[in-house]
């Protein structure tokens, strides 16, 4: 009570030292306006006069006229009546012009009078300000000692943040940071999309509507399984054909539109599906709905991310693309990140209606962002969009691609890896919902620790591949992250750790971060040797396929699994619902060890016969 007391001490001597102090300033202030309307009165009397002068010697020129008779356009008409031809509207706007340069400069007369009335505001809140911080306590030594400290802080700050912000120096002339930042909206988009996609509503499908996993994941999967056509949709974007000009508009637009259409259903197909409506409806009808909703946002996003990174690396020049499009795969794992947190918050007290909300939130601001993110970004160029451009063909470069034998061993590696990692990505929720009794919000917030987890896994790779650290044991120290991961996800639950699993689910994406990393710059470095950019389309192929697949085999086995445990047809001791999570997140432990076989040989040898420094990494390269 004595803190308080003191506290409330402290408050009513600071209002009784302000008072002093507004009133100070309400007597400043009147006659400051008092000032002020003075001089807009005399401006208005000599504008006044002015006009009178004008209209006076008007008349004056119009009975000189009439005693000589001469026209009113006549050769003798006076400078002031203007050139031959002006009309009334130009004479009068120069006779305005006139007048007001008669009446003196208004600049003059407002600028100073603005000034004084608002020195007193001024005054007041530098005063404040110092007392705040003791500076009116301080001799004139002192306060300069105190800017010059502030002035070198602020230089020191500005120093830290460019030396350690990830491609700060992407900005040009040509693409500005402003315009380079608004760029970036699109894939905020995008990384709100896949956090609602893969990480809310699984939890949200299986736990709250009682959606079959089997089910949540072959849903989750179709947006997924539709990445592989990335690499057709660039293509085409590149060939577009289009009177307009435009090669990436066009996608950009329409993707936005699949993304905002699929968001803009979704809310209702998937109340459909769980049957949680008072009408009854056929069950393939919601299946139905909410497998067209999850394919046209996973279209969207795929078409306006590749379409997207396509115009940003045109925009940009040559020596700075590279960096652009990694300051845009920055702000995708950003976007991730923020997703995360606001749905955690937005979803923590559950119901239907909030859950519309959010979704069709997540509609709005996709159309919002990808608007300003595209507005007036491409230029018009009818000539690169001429009908009659040839179209270059891929049937070839794959066929040199693939007779180097080498990305046999790489794409293997990439495939078991990827279902290894991502076979959990339904689960993950559902598991901290179900098995640790943790809320809505928790499991959400989930996402968000693992886009945090491989935006570290980036950074590290970043320093590390730049002092020639081999991409293949980089891949395997990734894949060692993971087994260390998916073993403290599954103690977790025998312990009771929620700690636990959160630190699991953070070297999950870490580790996850370290091995596409490492496996891509792999990939880019074949496709050097190679003398095609194909490699990269492959991985990313590869990749996709194997996420969307794993993805649905995960949540069918946990399905199959758990029910032949809960039915006691695997013994009394598996007789839980941890079983069916417990034997997934096993068999991603034993696909990573799978893993590191098939790498052993690549790590040992450096790849093959790869020499010097592996390629520059930089996040330009990563297919999304």
């Amino acid at each position: 009570m004595s803190r308080l007391s003191e506290a409330v001490e402290q408050v009513k001597e600071g209002l009784a030292r302000l008072v002093p102090e507004v009133e100070k300033l309400a007597a400043n202030l009147k006659p400051a306006l008092e000032r002020l309307g003075e001089q807009v009165r005399q401006i208005m009397v000599r504008l006044a006069k002015a006009r009178a002068e004008a209209r006076q010697q008007a008349a004056e020129r119009a009975a000189r006229r009439d005693e000589s008779g001469e026209a009113p356009g006549g050769a003798d008409r006076p400078a002031a009546q203007g050139p031959p031809g002006e009309g009334a509207l130009g004479r009068g706007l120069r006779g305005f012009a006139n007048a007001v340069n008669k009446a003196g400069d208004i600049d003059n007369t407002i600028t100073p009078a603005i000034a004084a009335l608002t020195r007193p505001l001024r005054q007041g809140a530098k005063q404040a300000s110092d007392r705040l911080s003791g500076a009116d306590k301080m001799s004139p030594a002192e306060k300069a000692a105190r800017q010059a400290q502030a002035q070198a802080n602020r230089e020191k700050w500005g120093e830290l943040i460019n030396r350690n912000l990830p491609f700060a120096d992407a900005a040009t002339d040509e693409l500005p940071m402003k315009r380079l930042l608004r760029l970036a909206l699109f894939q905020v988009s995008v990384g709100m999309a896949m956090v609602l996609l893969t990480g809310t509503l699984n939890r949200v499908m299986i736990v709250e509507l009682d959606v079959p996993a089997w089910l949540v994941a072959t849903m989750v999967a179709l947006p997924i399984v539709f990445a592989p056509f990335r690499v057709l949709i660039g293509f085409k974007s590149d060939t577009h054909k289009s009177v307009l000009g435009w090669k990436r508009v066009p996608y950009i637009w329409f993707g936005t539109l699949l993304q905002f259409g699929g968001l803009a259903i979704m809310p209702f197909a998937l109340l459909v599906l769980s049957g949680q409506t008072e009408m009854e409806s056929p069950e393939i009808i919601g299946r139905a709905a909410a497998g067209l909703a999850f394919l046209l946002v996973g279209a969207g996003l795929h078409t306006t991310q590749t379409a997207g990174l396509a115009l940003a690396t045109d925009l940009a020049p040559e020596d700075t693309r590279p960096r652009v499009v990694a300051l845009l795969y920055v702000f995708l794992l950003v976007g991730q990140i923020l997703a995360g947190i606001v749905f955690a918050g937005a979803l923590l007290d559950f119901s239907h209606f909030r859950l519309i909300q959010v979704i069709q939130g997540a509609a709005v601001i996709t159309l919002v962002f990808n608007t300003i993110a595209l507005w007036k970004q491409e230029a018009r160029n009818p000539q690169a969009t001429d009908p009659e451009a040839p179209r270059p063909s891929f049937r070839e470069t794959w066929a040199e691609f693939m007779e180097q034998g080498r990305p046999a061993r790489l794409l293997v590696v990439t495939g078991l890896g990827t279902a290894g990692f991502t076979m959990q990505d339904i689960l993950l929720e559902p598991y901290g919902g179900e098995i640790l009794g943790m809320s809505v919000g928790s499991t959400t917030f989930l996402t968000a620790l693992l886009a945090a987890g491989s935006l570290a896994g980036f950074a590290l790779a970043g320093k590390g591949l730049s002092k020639g650290f081999d991409p293949h044991r980089l891949a395997a120290f990734g894949v060692l992250a993971g087994i260390i991961a998916f073993t403290a996800v599954l103690f977790a639950a025998p312990l009771g750790s929620e700690g636990l699993f959160r630190v699991g689910t953070v070297l999950i994406g870490f580790g996850a971060g370290l091995f596409a990393v490492g496996t891509m710059t792999a990939a880019m470095a074949l496709a050097t040797e190679g003398g095609s950019g194909l490699a990269l389309g492959a991985w990313g192929a590869v990749q996709a396929t194997a996420m969307g697949f794993a993805i649905a085999v995960g949540g069918g086995l946990k399905d199959v699994l758990g029910s032949l445990a809960e039915n006691g047809l695997l013994g009394e001791a598996l007789e839980t619902p941890y079983t069916g999570y417990g034997l997934v997140y096993s068999l991603e432990v034993v696909l990573l060890f799978a893993t590191l076989v098939v790498v052993g040989p690549m790590v040992r040898y450096g790849g093959g016969d790869r020499r010097g420094p592996p390629p520059r990494f930089g996040l330009a390269e990563f297919p999304g």
